[in-house]
């Protein structure tokens, strides 16, 4: 394929190793390290391999002991790596041939493979310049631990796996749990090679690897290409080499490979995180928030008050002035809470209201506890975790917080009301009419009793005007203290209500703080997780 397919298959994996590396970040906190970090190492290879040769192709040859590998090798390789591999100081080490020298120091470096053979081209084979690695690998079921933990690495290493099975070991399970299955997003760069089939009768070559067909299927690895093949006899040698020379001159096996890892790493992601979108926050639900917070903050107990305050005080400004000193009496509502402020620091003011003892604690609980579970409903359980977790995280500061935006908020309770002036008025003027009647009265008893002419009195429809007066002025005094009772108790209720709007507006911005933004932020990171992993995995 030509190298606009390669730089198109490399621009489609930077954009999947960019979200790969935003999903790695905005789980953390919310998924197992041990994943995380296995996102990290695919992450840290990725970008290792792609800053080293572009231009050559590392194919890993795999195998249990007695499977003919190196002899595959070998024979794929050509005369002059079997001649080197005679001399090899151990069978521990891996072993590379090179073709295409340039660029291919600091690859080998990074895969720490010392023993290097630089050959020339076998007919058919990397004779167009294109750079190839092939690397003999010691055996994967090798008793020595070290010869696994190679095989191990290079497993995550190599750009194309060739796994070399024989005829009597294909099915067995120690290559197929341990290797093939895992890596079944991997089928675009493996090759199965079921090498000695010379040992097997002509006709059971075809049922033999229809056998490994079939359970390479169910290893997940039901696309990857099957080849019989003999070492010994070169029969089907010329196969592995043509898949090979086919994988390096498309030049994509380097971003195929990383690519599967990502879909790997994505596929464990995903399952570490589980399937789901969460509901996310509601206005119904913050509501339902503020309105329990509001309770558990006693906010019916200050408007309760500020009704109270305001009814108090008109009863002092529009009362009748006979009697309304004796409210003087009657402490404040307000002012017994600590919320009439006259000029003082809403910031450090207290309130003198019931603290939160344990229905309002369990209250305040229950109305958090309700809300995040509303909010992370549908959510995977790890990150329903996570969100309950940030809707707790100021259960604490709650109390305290609602005391403090009920100090702070402007209740306007004891702003005057505008009738109250015009009753005032009109209520003096009443009691002065009826004090001028008994002062009436009075002279003309005086009169009376020291014996001199006392004049004529006005009537009214028959009744003396000083006596008029004393009942008119006491009269309309009384009604017009029963008319403000009512005005005040519906203006009170106003005031209450404006109060109520005021109040649960200050404990919705805490509830917001300290209970929303907290969840909203969480659920917002769940829905970036989820695009940025389904922007990984494709």
């Amino acid at each position: 394929m030509s190298r606009h397919g390669a730089a198109a298959e490399a621009s489609r994996l930077d954009r999947r190793l960019e979200a790969l590396n935003e999903v790695r970040e905005l789980a953390a906190g919310a998924l197992p390290e041990d994943v995380l970090d296995g996102v990290l190492l695919v992450l840290e290879r990725a970008a290792s391999r792609r800053s080293l040769s572009a231009d050559h192709t590392v194919v890993g040859f795999f195998g249990a002991t007695g499977s003919g590998k190196s002899s595959l090798f070998n024979a794929v390789s050509g005369a002059d790596i079997a001649t080197a591999a005679v001399r090899r100081p151990t069978t521990s080490e891996p072993l590379a041939g090179i073709w295409g020298a340039e660029g291919s120091g600091e690859l080998l470096d990074w895969l720490e493979v010392r023993n290097r053979h630089h050959a020339t081209a076998v007919p058919g084979f990397a004779d167009d310049g294109t750079g190839l690695i092939l690397l003999d690998l010691p055996d994967f079921d090798s008793t020595r631990a070290a010869n696994r933990e190679i095989v191990e690495r290079m497993v995550g290493l190599v750009d194309v796996l060739v796994w070399v099975l024989d005829p009597q070991k294909y099915a067995d399970a120690a290559v197929h749990n341990d290797f093939l299955a895992p890596l079944a997003s991997h089928g675009a760069v493996t090759l199965v090679v079921l090498n000695q089939i010379d040992r097997l009768p002509a006709q059971e070559v075809r049922p033999v690897l229809e056998s490994l067909g079939g359970i390479l299927a169910r290893d997940g690895l039901g696309k990857v290409q099957v080849i019989g093949a003999s070492a010994l006899v070169g029969s089907g040698v010329d196969n592995v080499r043509a898949a090979i020379r086919q994988v390096a001159t498309q030049r994509q096996a380097q971003s195929q490979r990383l690519g599967a890892d990502v879909t790997r790493a994505s596929a464990r992601l995903a399952e570490a995180s589980g399937a789901g979108e969460t509901a996310g926050v509601t206005a119904a639900a913050k509501a339902r928030l503020a309105e329990e917070l509001s309770v558990a903050a006693n906010v019916p107990l200050v408007v309760d008050a500020v009704v109270r305050s305001y009814r108090l005080e008109s009863t002092r400004r529009t009362g009748w002035p006979v009697t309304r000193w004796l409210v003087r009496f009657r402490p404040d509502p307000l002012r017994r809470l600590n919320l009439r402020r006259e000029g003082a620091s809403a910031e450090l003011n207290r309130t003198s209201l019931p603290s939160a003892g344990a229905p309002e604690r369990a209250r305040t609980d229950a109305a958090v506890r309700e809300f995040a579970d509303a909010a992370s409903d549908g959510a995977p359980g790890p990150w329903r975790a996570v969100i309950r977790a940030a809707a707790r995280e100021g259960r604490e500061q709650l109390p305290d917080a609602l005391d403090q935006a009920i100090a702070s908020t402007e209740l306007k309770a004891g702003r005057k009301a505008w009738w109250w002036r015009a009753f005032n008025i009109v209520q003096w003027l009443a009691l002065l009419t009826a004090l001028g009647g008994f002062a009436w009265l009075g002279v003309l008893a005086a009169l009376g009793y020291f014996q001199l002419p006392v004049p004529q009195v006005p009537l009214v429809a028959g009744w003396p005007v000083p006596t008029v007066m004393i009942a008119g002025g006491a009269l309309l005094g009384i009604v017009l203290a029963v008319l403000a009772k009512f005005i005040a108790a519906a203006a009170a209720r106003a005031r209450g209500a404006a109060a109520r709007k005021r109040l649960k507006a200050s404990v919705a911005a805490v509830a917001a703080k300290l209970v929303v933004e907290p969840v909203e932020l969480e659920v917002s990171r769940l829905e970036s997780f989820n695009k940025a992993l389904r922007a990984a995995s494709r």
